[in-house]
């Protein structure tokens, strides 16, 4: 087993003895498994006497400040749930408790169902491939007309401004990260904030990583069962998920962080960009065309500050997943792709 293996498994023990003081029904032993993919927080499947569940915690080691807030998913979770604005898993317990498995962390209902790592939906029939991408887009529908005031999420970020917040806060997270000095991000860094749109008031739940891989769909139809990995969750605009979500039109194919680049995506069954624009607009009532080019490179920009994020972590060894250094090298690819979406403008 490696240092890096070591120092994320689990105290099963002492793990199962705490759930069953702080979780209702549940009942030992357990065999905890951990997930694949998780570059941030650590995900686990926890097998148990009274079934089964799953636990996400912070990694351990030194960490970049705000990041890794299991504390505001598990917060965000229990929102969600209790309004059914969205399929969520039901959050059970949140542990704050560093001395219990050496870090914060909570544990949720398992939900089960398919997870499609790639966002071509290679095990999918083309015919029916286009549906699950209007799942996706009626998901980010629902998050922009869903009230996070009135489901006691009034304080869950600053209200306003919300493009020209995170162009400045990701700046700071890639400077706090840097190893090395990409030219696609210093031109980022230079024409995001002039490129900022006027604040129009509207405020929304964002997820944050709203792509194909963070959701799970139900075993038959292309249903959506789940939402999962809000840890990037705020209160925001409701053009960021949508933009985020389409980046994956623009990404490379690759095994890290896949993209549909390159394919013949009408041949596909895939809906074409202006496709899921459409459909999200309408239903919405929020066109993001109008700001298309900032809203793409600021999620290029992002995306790339936070694949520099995992980097660092690889580098200094506390990184959550054994692809996290190749994850990492992603970094200056989508910066790339950021700075062309900006000099088209």
């Amino acid at each position: 087993m490696s240092a890096q293996s070591d120092a994320l498994a689990l105290p099963e023990a002492l793990l199962a003895a705490y759930l069953e003081a702080h979780v209702d029904g549940f009942r030992g032993p357990l065999r905890a498994t951990k997930f694949k993919g998780g570059q941030s927080n650590p995900t686990y499947l926890i097998e148990a006497a009274s079934g089964a569940y799953v636990l996400r915690r912070k990694p351990p080691g030194k960490l970049l400040p705000s990041a890794h807030a299991v504390d505001r998913e598990f917060r965000v979770l229990a929102a969600l749930h209790a309004t059914h604005a969205l399929p969520v898993a039901q959050p059970l317990h949140l542990c704050r408790d560093d001395g219990v498995i050496g870090s914060m962390f909570y544990v949720m209902q398992f939900v089960p169902g398919r997870i499609f790592w790639d966002p071509a939906l290679p095990d999918v029939d083309a015919g029916e491939r286009g549906a699950f991408f209007d799942a996706a887009v009626d998901a980010l529908v629902a998050l922009a007309r869903f009230d996070p005031a009135a489901a006691g999420l009034g304080d869950y970020g600053k209200p306003g401004n919300y493009f020209a917040r995170q162009v400045t806060r990701w700046t700071e997270q890639y400077r706090a990260a840097e190893t090395q000095t990409l030219a696609s991000m210093e031109t980022l860094i230079t024409w995001l904030p002039q490129a900022v749109p006027a604040d129009d008031g509207c405020i929304a739940l964002v997820h944050g990583d709203f792509r194909i891989d963070n959701l799970i769909w139900d075993a038959q139809a292309p249903r959506l069962a789940a939402v999962v990995d809000w840890e990037l969750s705020t209160l925001g605009h409701p053009f960021a998920d949508i933009a985020y979500f389409c980046m994956a039109l623009r990404l490379p194919r690759n095994p890290i962080l896949p993209g549909l680049a390159g394919l013949d995506r009408a041949a596909q069954g895939i809906p074409a960009e202006d496709a899921l624009l459409d459909r999200f607009a309408a239903a919405s009532g929020h066109d993001p065309r109008p700001h298309w080019n900032f809203l793409l490179a600021f999620q290029f920009f992002r995306l790339a500050a936070i694949a520099q994020g995992v980097l660092k972590r690889a580098l200094q060894g506390n990184a959550s997943s054994e692809q996290a250094m190749k994850a990492g090298a992603m970094a200056q690819v989508i910066a790339e792709l950021g700075a062309k979406v900006a000099r088209a403008s």
